[in-house]
């Protein structure tokens, strides 16, 4: 390994343990200590075969702000998908479904 990078979560909690700060942090990206509202993380476990995930949000999040969070979220993933997989046929299925749900919250501008 020539080099190692690091990203970092740091999530500050309530007396009941319920998320009230989250920050990030990516030195090789130039983000130090970054606050944010949410993240969603997941990775995958080559042993089980499934992938593992942690969601957190800040108790105050909006919701609306919530909801194009998570519409952002599955079209960035539809891109990875096709950058992962090249299957256009599916990319483009998913992309569709994006359309619906940005359709079905009111959305689009």
């Amino acid at each position: 390994m020539v080099h190692q990078s690091h990203i970092t979560l740091e999530v500050g909690l309530d007396v009941n343990k319920v998320p009230e700060q989250l920050f990030w942090s990516a030195p090789d990206g130039g983000v130090e200590r970054s606050e944010t509202k949410a993240f969603l993380l997941s990775v995958w476990d080559q042993k089980t075969k499934e992938s593992l995930r942690i969601d957190l949000w800040t108790k105050d999040m909006p919701v609306d702000e919530m909801k194009i969070f998570f519409h952002q979220t599955l079209l960035t993933m539809a891109d990875t998908f096709y950058k992962a997989t090249q299957d256009e046929k599916m990319t483009e299925t998913m992309r569709d479904f994006c359309a619906y749900f940005a359709e079905k919250l009111d959305l689009t501008q």
